[in-house]
């Protein structure tokens, strides 16, 4: 298995998966595409093509879940937020 990173505003294209493709040819049975952006529902297609090598596609929004998930470089915060009930006070 081999993988590829994308740091990436924008979208990934059916093309960069192809590309991505060609490289595991020969070297790898599967391949993980991960992305900061997101993924083209054309790529998303291209990356699960019948008989050709398959690629797992983990965009910009699934990194950031599965790095929230396990903790890795991040930090999660609980914030608690009160809310004065001003209809409650005026009916003193």
């Amino acid at each position: 298995m081999r993988f590829q990173c994308k740091r990436h505003k924008g979208n990934i294209s059916s093309s960069i998966v192809r590309d991505f493709r060609g490289t595991l040819q020969g070297r790898a049975d599967k391949g993980i595409l991960l992305t900061t952006g997101t993924f083209t529902r054309e790529a998303r297609k291209e990356a699960q093509r019948n008989g050709a090598i398959m690629i797992d596609l983990v965009d910009g929004e699934e990194l950031a879940e599965k790095l929230r998930e396990l903790r890795i470089g991040i930090e999660v915060q609980v914030t608690e937020q009160v809310i004065i009930d001003e209809d409650y006070f005026r009916s003193l």
